[in-house]
């Protein structure tokens, strides 16, 4: 169910209607680099211009004041006229998180969102999209394998094995053993290391 909307079965028409209202957030970005930053978030007011405008380049002014006010919500506003082949990585993933705000969604989906970037660009990145969902009340749903981001930034853990519904609930009542029920086995030093976490002594040091 989306905005009350159920997807499965629905119209194809339906199906534009409600994914016109959802920003897709991508591991690998998913930018054009040969153009620019803000023609890049531009992409998001798509569903709402004809065609042709898009097409030519044509953008109206409310679209790209949207465009902007996205890039300066995610602080790289500076950035609207460059290149997107010249930013960091995380830099990109900052326009792909503009480029779904320019859509106006009830609801963002992050798919792996810091998977190819480092410990301190991923807290960046985390700490955008956590102020995304308390400022602008955008439900915002992030796919993650990493065990500390998940506690640090998240209210609400899902947690899926086998396509089953494991876990649902308050990260804040989230321990060892929930996550030992969602992988099906213990928890071992390397896969801690593996999700960003230093390994403890079984007596806690």
């Amino acid at each position: 169910m989306v905005d009350g909307t159920e997807v499965v079965g629905a119209s194809a028409a339906t199906l534009r209607r409600v994914r016109s209202r959802i920003g897709m957030i991508f591991q690998t970005f998913n930018l054009v680099h040969r153009t620019t930053v803000v023609n890049n978030v531009l992409m998001g007011r798509l569903s709402r211009v004809p065609p042709w405008r898009s097409t030519l380049g044509l953008w109206p002014a409310e679209d790209r004041e949207a465009a902007m006010v996205a890039l300066e919500r995610v602080g790289i506003v500076e950035k609207a006229y460059v290149r997107a082949s010249n930013l960091s990585g995380g830099q990109q993933q900052r326009v792909g998180i503009a480029r779904a705000l320019a859509q106006e969604p009830s609801l963002m989906l992050a798919d792996e969102p810091v998977a190819s970037l480092d410990p301190i660009t991923s807290r960046q990145v985390m700490g955008d999209l956590r102020r995304i969902n308390q400022e602008l009340g955008i439900t915002t749903v992030v796919n993650l394998h990493f065990l500390d981001l998940a506690r640090e930034y998240a209210q609400r853990l899902i947690g899926l094995r086998d396509g089953v519904l494991i876990y649902d609930g308050d990260i804040a009542k989230v321990d060892d053993d929930t996550f030992r029920e969602i992988y099906g086995r213990a928890i071992t030093a390397d896969d801690l290391l593996a999700w960003g976490e230093e390994p403890t002594s079984p007596d806690g040091d």
